[in-house]
């Protein structure tokens, strides 16, 4: 064509169709055909030009043009209208790259084209597709479905451009948590050529709107034809000149997941069309962020409210919000104290079966007596309602007769782990004010405070158990006093009231049908908040509670033994606990009596548990957010092998009688999708912190959005239109390395897609404190068989920025956990450090050819082939966790007999060699 060749296509490039249509122009059949023809996708990138002239059959023409933006600019389709139409009664109908009708029409969803999109912010054919926005929460069964949805605001001030970017990466940065926000920003100029720009404007509750603007005109006037650095622009940006004689369609199809497109045309409102894939971004975000979208612009250039400033939520939008986090309470549940509780279903089961420990079991009626005795012993010692007492005793019947002495003897009792290191025990008793610990350690540190055996309180004289204030606890006393981390390194008491726990059995025993038929265990240490929900959980439904001896704690396989002995219906676990007790699942396939596994304490890993979903297909996997703050649980979302499938990241909705809702940095409700700190109101909410004012006033805040205490969780959430909320991880784990904010568990997620990842580690690193240019990222990866560590680092390059990439990589054996089965980062140095130090030693040590090479194969299936027979598995960095899976490597290869507590009396492969030899002719003899 003629046309095309004045615009140095060659004329193969175009494509000629005349079409001679059987109605009047100006029906609704000619308009149907017209939108048609602006709706079809160019589908061959040889032809980027296709030409229609629609002849109707009272002789008026429609001219029709459908163009790749890549090649020809608008200013190219007016030229080549202007060739074409002649006429003054054609009509001349111009479409951008990929569609859909003309007008920016809006509607209900309509399929999508799959023509491309405009010239530079789009990939070639072929390159990576953007990436979907997590704040968006499309549903991928939606995609190739549009959305959209028209924008109108009062015409900005000048410069327009700037404004709407400005409000556009503000909006943005709000939905994203903060940070620097990407965009594109396609302008097409006054000569109808396009200029693209891409901007990350940086934007904190401090930016001023004039600060804001200002960045983005500098970076629209000096970085024009600046290509997004990698495709996962979420956002884009057209602003287009309006056609008053023509109907002008700036691309058919979305651009960007999310793409808003501005018509400039001189009058006093500013019209647009926000238009998505619902596969990217759904409906109610679309529809807000619009609405959101229009109140900035309108915000900022009226100069209203500073951008940091900026509310995007109006009042019934908060309202909304905050009751899709809000369930609520049954009916007046009974919030008496726990003994009190427990107390009833001891008259009602006095025969019942409630703690085991080995071959020993207390009924109801037993553990009743025995805790009152205990509680008329500690009152004989001092104990008066409302004192706090130490209790450091390793898992077995005495740590649940004390723990309910306590709570009947009016006062509150702070758990210690008896692995605790001294520094640790001595420190709480001096900070909570202990003057009395019951342990059965001859250990503990001397802090002053008396130390009472538990078989002391049961021989105790009972002459002052009556005497003054014998009140007992009610509903707002303390029940227990846990000692979490701190981040300034200093533990700090969480101060649990008795209704608390009332509140969260009356939240969870429906939904869960917890009742008498139930065995539980009690795996964790009471140290650990879980231990709550397992011990009252369990006594105060008329469950069987199991105590789980220590080292079968780290032993899966006996665990394993034991749920099946046992006929373990109830289940608690760390979801780090919990994959080594699935690998021996998978291996054994025993028939488990299990109905429920509710997990806590860290984010989920969902590989494998679609298998053991097939396996087990009546047991119910639960996942429940919580935190000490606020009585162990807040939330609950079953797992179904669709949401694994789908790799969600839901922890559920609030539990009946609690409240959540997503804030960003000043506390103001974020909308749906978008990502913020995790408040939690309601009934759960803790007293606070122990001797802590300062601390417990800057967490436990009155909530100015509805007049409740609240706790700000610090952890990082979104939330659902239907108020289910998604756990993104910690604040603490958002960190800042060269200016950008780094969400470590977005790293992490990527590491363990990889086949050749069983599991990982990111953390934040610096060779000094004060040293912001010595912050680097590591990564620590557990590698399958055959496993490459610059593989994994090869593959992670192609799929995140440069600025996410890990500076360090190193294979590990296994990440190391805390007391509470969290990842140990300490842990994971410490391990580094000590394989680097003995590989030199081990590379010259020899094993001898009779069971030490056998055991040493197991030591250094964990721990690595720089192990030699002589090392010492706990200088290397070993820990209960690493011991477990070294025990489980030292049976597949034959030692049967070894267990936990053998390695750490023999910690080198030698060693528990010579003993299981020994062990063995010990057998046979």
């Amino acid at each position: 064509m003629e046309a095309a060749g004045r615009l140095g296509l060659p004329p193969a490039a175009a494509r000629l169709w005349d079409e001679s249509l059987p109605v009047a122009s100006g029906t609704a059949q000619a308009d149907r055909y017209k939108e048609r023809e602006v709706r079809r996708p160019l589908l061959r990138p040889d032809h980027p030009l296709r030409v229609t002239f629609a002849e109707y059959a009272d002789g008026v023409c429609d001219l029709v043009l459908v163009a790749h933006r890549r090649v020809l600019a608008p200013c190219d389709l007016d030229a080549i209208a202007s060739l074409l139409s002649g006429p003054a009664n054609s009509s001349a109908y111009a479409a951008g790259a990929a569609g859909m009708g003309p007008g920016g029409r809006s509607g209900p969803p309509v399929p999508l084209s799959d023509s491309p999109g405009p010239a530079a912010p789009v990939p070639a054919p072929g390159s990576a597709a953007p990436v979907r926005p997590d704040w968006g929460l499309g549903d991928p069964r939606c995609s190739g479905t549009e959305i959209s949805v028209p924008l109108t605001v009062r015409t900005p001030a000048e410069p327009f451009v700037p404004l709407l970017a400005a409000a556009t990466a503000l909006v943005l940065s709000r939905y994203e948590g903060g940070g620097h926000p990407e965009l594109t920003v396609l302008v097409e100029d006054e000569t109808g050529h396009d200029t693209v720009t891409w901007l990350n404007p940086p934007i904190t509750r401090d930016t001023r709107t004039a600060d804001l603007v200002a960045d983005c005109r500098r970076a629209l006037e000096e970085c024009q034809d600046r290509p997004a650095p990698h495709a996962n622009t979420h956002i884009g940006l057209i602003v287009t000149r309006h056609r008053p004689d023509d109907a002008y369609v700036p691309c058919l199809a979305p651009a960007f997941p999310l793409t808003v497109e501005w018509t400039v045309d001189g009058a006093d409102t500013l019209r647009g069309l926000l238009r998505c894939d619902a596969g990217a971004v759904g409906p109610q975000i679309a529809e807000g962020f619009a609405q959101h979208l229009a109140r900035a612009v309108e915000s900022l250039s009226a100069g209203t409210c500073e951008a940091g400033d900026l509310e995007l939520l109006d009042a019934a939008e908060t309202r909304a919000v905050l009751a899709a986090g809000r369930t609520e309470a049954a009916p007046a549940h009974d919030a008496a104290p726990i003994h009190d509780h427990f107390r009833r279903i001891a008259r009602a089961r006095p025969d019942a079966p409630a703690l085991s420990s080995g071959d020993h079991t207390l009924t109801y009626r037993e553990l009743d007596a025995r805790s009152d005795a205990a509680a008329a012993g500690l009152r004989a010692f001092g104990v008066r309602t409302g004192d706090l007492v130490g209790v450091c005793l390793e898992r077995g019947p005495d740590l649940v007769v004390v723990l309910l002495g306590v709570l009947k003897a009016g006062a509150a009792y702070v758990p210690m782990d008896p692995e605790y290191p001294a520094d640790r025990l001595a420190y709480t008793v001096r900070d909570a004010g202990i003057r009395l610990v019951v342990t059965d350690s001859s250990q503990f540190p001397d802090q002053g405070a008396r130390r009472i055996h538990p078989d002391g309180l049961a021989t105790t004289p009972r002459h002052d158990a009556g005497s003054p204030d014998a009140r007992p606890a009610g509903p707002d006393d303390p029940a227990y006093v846990i000692y979490t981390s701190g981040s300034t390194g200093r533990p700090k008491g969480v101060v649990v009231p008795h209704r608390n726990v009332a509140a969260l059995l009356a939240a969870t025993t429906p939904a869960l049908g917890l009742g008498p038929d139930d065995v539980w265990t009690l795996f964790h240490s009471t140290a650990f908040d879980f231990s709550v929900w397992e011990i009252w959980g369990c006594l105060l439904t008329g469950g069987h509670l199991i105590v789980v001896p220590h080292f079968t704690t780290r032993t899966p396989e006996d665990f394993y033994d034991l749920l099946l002995e046992r006929q373990v219906t109830l289940l608690s676990q760390t979801p780090s606990a919990f994959s080594a007790l699935r690998e021996v699942d998978t291996r054994r396939r025993s028939q488990l009596a299990l109905r429920l596994v509710v997990f806590g304490g860290e984010p989920v890993d969902l590989r494998g548990l679609d298998d053991w979903l097939r396996r087990h297909s009546g047991c119910r996997l639960i996942n429940m957010f919580g935190i000490t703050e606020t009585t162990v649980h807040a939330t609950q979302q079953p797992l179904t092998r669709a949401g694994i499938a789908a790799g969600s990241r839901s922890v559920g909705r609030a539990l009946p009688g609690w409240s959540l809702s997503v804030r960003d940095e000043a506390g103001r409700v974020q909308p749906f999708g978008a990502v913020g700190e995790i408040y939690v109101s309601g009934a759960g909410v803790a007293d606070g912190y122990l001797n802590r004012d300062d601390l417990t006033a800057e967490r436990f805040v009155t909530d100015p959005a509805t007049g409740l205490r609240t706790y700000r969780s610090g952890d990082l959430g979104r939330m659902h239109p239907d108020g289910q909320i998604d756990h993104l991880g910690r604040l603490d784990d958002q960190v800042k390395v060269r200016g950008y904010r780094i969400e470590l568990g977005e790293i992490r997620s990527v590491l363990t897609q990889d086949v050749a990842v069983e599991d990982a580690a990111v953390v934040r690193e610096t060779d000094g404190p004060l040293d912001a240019a010595a912050v680097r990222l590591a990564a620590y990866l557990v590698l399958s068989k055959g496993g490459s560590v610059d593989a994994v680092r090869a593959r992670a390059s192609r799929i995140l920025p440069a600025h996410m990439i890990p500076a360090f990589f190193a294979a590990v054996p296994a990440l190391p956990l805390t007391l509470n089965g969290k990842v140990d980062a300490a842990g994971l140095r410490a391990l580094v450090a000590a394989q680097t130090a003995t590989a030199p030693h081990s590379a010259h040590t020899t094993p001898d050819e009779t069971g030490t090479a056998v055991a040493l194969t197991a030591f250094r299936h964990v721990l690595g082939e720089q192990v030699g027979p002589d090392d010492d598995f706990f200088d290397l960095g070993g820990n209960s966790m690493l011991a477990v899976q070294v025990v489980g490597a030292l049976r597949r290869v034959g030692l049967a007999e070894v267990t936990v507590r053998q390695l750490y009396s023999h910690p080198t492969a030698a060693e528990i060699a010579r003993w299981a030899e020994q062990a063995t002719a010990h057998a046979a003899g």
